[in-house]
């Protein structure tokens, strides 16, 4: 057997040691099921030990109190990169989610908004399929 390297994505930060589930107000026709995310029909989500994100985006800091939500959003755009969802459809949701979330771990309301006001404006590249990490060799 020939040892060709290794293949890999960069730029993420954390890395979930178990399974996360979450009911989202996200109900797609079918249930989806990648390799780590599930989604069904009733908005029963599970984000699978192993998943990788890179936290909160731009100059925001990562936090106790951001983390979960940037978890839960992040998963959610990445079904949209796949075109697992629609984004058209569902950014919005996602969008509010993360907001919703934010306040339910602390962050303060205004401060919650200031995130979703962000999103909505600047977000929408981050759930094109273009923008998923590119693959990486080594050795090259």
């Amino acid at each position: 057997m020939a040892d060709n390297g290794i293949v890999y994505r960069s730029g993420y930060k954390y890395q979930l040691a178990e399974n996360y589930d979450i009911k989202v107000p996200i109900k797609p026709d079918a249930d989806i099921n990648s390799m780590f995310i599930t989604l069904d029909s009733q908005g029963n989500m599970q984000v699978k030990a192993g998943y990788a994100w890179d936290g909160t985006s731009g100059p925001v800091i990562d936090t106790p109190f951001n983390l979960r939500a940037s978890l839960v959003h992040d998963a959610l755009y990445q079904l949209m990169r796949e075109k697992a969802l629609s984004a058209k459809e569902h950014k919005e949701k996602a969008d509010k989610l993360f907001r919703k979330l934010l306040k339910e771990d602390g962050v303060p309301a205004p401060v919650a908004q200031i995130y979703y006001e962000a999103l909505k404006k600047l977000g929408k590249p981050a759930t094109k399929p273009e923008n998923t990490k590119d693959l990486k060799h080594a050795p090259k």
